[in-house]
């Protein structure tokens, strides 16, 4: 066997060229074999064994690919050494393979250390008390440190040089570079930023008023982020923007399930009023309502018979309006629309009187994000309340228009009495 290896070695002696490209994919051949160990083998052997530990079984540590990311070290090692023992092959191309390898090796590593900083950050957030004490932008810069020592090293390790080399020029450069390359490095750094804050992704509804932005987010580049309006045209918005001007991001709505209603009733002031018995009587024929004014009767008659003689003088007495109970009948109506999301905020109130009117405000969420339906909803629950708003006595307050004013005008059609007619006789 030792006899035909030598053999077959002084063979190939007389073909450098193919004796090269043998050894070449024989150590392709070995760095592809040991990948393939290390990764279906070593590294699934270990995740099948931290399965059974309650490490193992934590999805978070489970999706971590930091171990898989360190496995890819072990090619490029083989790689690093075996080039060496290459025949014939040229020194340049040893270098440049060893090179390639050393800072393909030094990415690998940075790159599991900022997944180890990223599952640390994870499992932080776990804590209870985590949002009041977020390590989320420590983590961010020291991610940052990591990449750009890497980075440094991985020119060094290219070229062939010393690290300190490149320090020492670095800092000779940084003002020619922050000067021409000012808007790629500020659209970098917002990049990043997006990408590591998850601020907007690509379907995101945003609105950025200043830029005339209103729509979905169709494209996120280094520089610019495409949004495509509501009316169909294109705003490019620089990324930069995203970090330094404020904008309002719709992702939250959709993601909830509800969107909201937030609208007022401007009522006319001067038909506030206590309601009669006879239309307390009318009313409790209303099968929002009937429970209601019940209830209502009897906390009012219980508090007005502690008056004893007091109660003779209605000014004493409390009584029920029809504003309030026109406010209970809004939020009942509310609570049975089927429309309207039970499950997240639903308030009636009234706001400070204005010169415009007593605004009735309805604060509530449909349980759709869909927008047709959720503008269907809202105009059925105004056009209902505008409708039966008379039943209570109250009116909706808006100013004088030319029907009103024709209305107080006298009649311009009456025939005007002349000049020269004969008075009457006293």
């Amino acid at each position: 066997m030792k006899e035909q290896y030598q053999a077959t070695l002084a063979w190939l002696q007389q073909y450098p060229e193919l004796h090269t490209l043998i050894s070449l994919c024989l150590l392709l051949l070995g760095a592809w074999i040991a990948n393939w160990v290390v990764k279906r083998i070593l590294v699934r052997g270990l995740y099948r064994a931290l399965r059974s530990t309650s490490i193992g079984q934590d999805k978070v540590l489970g999706d971590s690919h930091v171990v898989r990311r360190l496995a890819n070290i072990v090619p490029a090692l083989i790689l690093t050494s075996g080039i060496k023992v290459i025949p014939h092959l040229p020194e340049a191309v040893v270098t440049v393979v060893q090179n390639v390898c050393s800072a393909f090796i030094i990415l690998t590593i940075a790159l599991a250390i900022g997944g180890v900083l990223n599952l640390i950050n994870m499992l932080y957030q776990r804590r209870p008390n985590a949002h009041l004490k977020p390590i989320k932008g420590y983590i961010q810069v020291v991610t940052i440190v990591i990449y750009a020592i890497a980075a440094i090293l991985m020119v060094a390790a290219l070229i062939d040089r010393s690290p300190l080399i490149l320090l020492s020029g670095l800092g000779a450069m940084a003002a020619v570079l922050m000067l021409i390359f000012q808007d790629t490095l500020l659209s970098l750094v917002a990049s990043v930023q997006i990408s590591s804050s998850d601020i907007i992704r690509v379907g995101d509804w945003i609105e950025m008023p200043q830029l005339n932005a209103d729509g979905d987010v169709i494209d996120i580049a280094l520089h610019t982020v495409k949004v495509q309006n509501f009316d169909k045209t294109i705003t490019t918005i620089p990324t930069k923007r995203f970090i330094s001007d404020p904008f309002k991001n719709w992702r939250g709505m959709q993601e909830s399930g509800g969107r909201r209603i937030k609208r007022c009733l401007y009522l006319d002031q001067t038909s506030v009023r206590f309601l009669s018995p006879d239309e307390i009587a009318r009313l409790q024929r209303f099968l929002l309502l009937g429970q209601y004014l019940s209830s209502k009767q009897s906390e009012l008659m219980s508090w007005n018979t502690e008056l004893a003689d007091a109660a003779q003088e209605p000014a004493n007495t409390r009584r029920v309006t029809n504003i309030g109970t026109f406010r209970a009948y809004v939020e009942l109506y509310l609570r049975q629309h089927r429309g309207i999301n039970q499950n997240m905020t639903l308030l009636v109130r009234q706001l400070q009187p204005t010169a415009d009117g007593l605004p009735l405000e309805l604060y509530c969420f449909t349980n759709t994000v869909a927008w047709a339906a959720y503008e269907g909803y809202q105009s059925d629950i105004f056009d209902h309340l505008l409708a039966i708003l008379p039943e209570f006595g109250l009116r909706v307050f808006q100013h004088p228009s030319g029907a009103d004013m024709r209305e107080l005008r006298p009649n311009v059609h009456a025939p005007a009495q002349s000049v020269g007619a004969a008075q009457p006789k006293s």
